[in-house]
C-alpha cells in the first residue's frame, strides 16, 4: 500500500485540528501556513473528510474548519480510507469482493494477512495519540 501525498497531508491536516483546542474553528489558510501545505490542496481533503463525517466546516466571517468527533473516536484509518478509499495492500479483487480465483489463489491468504495488519495497525491509533507527539 503507498499512501499518496492526499493521504499524507489529510493526516497532518487532521493532527493539527487535534492539537487545537475542542470545538475551535480554524481556517484552511491558517492551517496551510502552519502545515507548509498549499490552500488548494486543503481545500480539496476538506469534502472527503466532511462526508465521512470526520470534520464540520462554518461559512462565514469567522467561521472554519474544527473536528466532528473526540479526538479518541477518530481513528488514522478513519482519515485514511476518507481520502485514498481504501487501505488494502494489493489490488487483488479477492480481498475487497471475491474472485473466482480466490479459493484456488496461493497468495490470497498472504495478502489478507496483510490487509488485517495493516488494518489493525492504522486503526489502533487515534487522533488523541498521535496528537500527542
Amino acid at each position: 500500500m503507498l499512501i499518496s501525498t492526499k493521504g499524507r497531508y489529510a493526516m497532518r491536516f487532521m493532527i493539527d485540528l487535534a492539537q487545537r483546542e475542542e470545538g475551535d474553528l480554524v481556517s484552511l489558510r491558517e492551517i496551510a501556513e502552519c502545515e507548509g501545505i498549499s490552500l488548494k490542496y486543503l481545500e480539496q481533503l476538506v469534502r472527503p473528510l466532511t462526508q465521512a463525517g470526520l470534520i464540520k466546516g462554518i461559512r462565514g466571517k469567522n467561521g472554519g474548519y474544527c473536528l466532528a468527533k473526540p479526538t479518541e473516536q477518530i481513528k488514522a484509518g478513519d482519515v485514511l480510507r476518507a481520502v485514498e478509499g481504501t487501505t488494502v495492500p494489493v489490488a487483488c479483487s479477492a480481498l475487497e469482493s471475491g474472485c473466482e480465483r480466490g479459493f484456488e489463489c496461493n497468495a490470497v491468504r498472504f495478502w489478507a494477512g496483510l490487509d488485517r495488519v495493516i488494518e489493525e495497525y492504522v486503526d489502533g491509533h487515534t487522533l488523541a495519540d498521535l496528537a500527542k507527539h
